[in-house]
């Protein structure tokens, strides 16, 4: 079973990390999340979850209005290949969240480390993140430097790399 929010929550507070998270309806897309702007400050996330052809699988975070280019992302976040969208039972499976929540906040439901992530640097430029908890009926607001400490946590190795043009 995927952790839970409250899980994910109570995870970051034996962390030693504050968080605070605005409750909203549903959002999917980045331009549903836009709504939201003057009330959430920080970096707002878009998250890719791929795959290339030997079915190693990434979740790459950028900022919402990043540009990236999926034809050469594999260069940049090693992959084996050209890099596809992964399918939603491979997220629910990995991840445990459904198309329209992928979070970095997912990677508490990784436990067998099989998604590398990556974080764009200009997302990390940020004094703080915003990403869903493990839902899309919230967002949460983390310091860069906590969401991390968060990733490591996880077992995760948190890739810093320059993945928007």
């Amino acid at each position: 079973m995927p952790k839970t929010e409250a899980e994910l929550f109570a995870f970051l507070a034996d962390l030693g990390i504050d968080v605070s998270t605005v409750r909203h309806p549903p959002l999917y897309t980045v331009a549903d999340s836009q709504s939201l702007r003057g009330e959430i400050a920080g970096g707002h996330t878009k998250n890719l979850f791929l795959k290339d052809k030997k079915d190693a699988f990434f979740l790459v975070s950028v900022g919402e209005d990043a540009v990236v280019d999926l034809k050469q992302i594999h260069h940049v976040i090693g992959a084996a290949s050209r890099v596809s969208f992964g399918k939603p039972e491979m997220l629910m499976e990995l991840l445990g969240v459904i198309p329209g929540a992928v979070t970095v906040f997912g990677l508490i439901n990784d436990t067998q480390g099989r998604v590398k992530v990556v974080l764009d640097q200009d997302l990390m430029a940020h004094a703080t993140v915003n990403a869903h908890p493990l839902t899309n009926e919230a967002t949460t607001s983390i310091a860069s430097a906590d969401l991390i400490r968060f990733v490591e946590a996880t077992g995760h190795d948190a890739a810093i790399l320059k993945v928007s043009a």
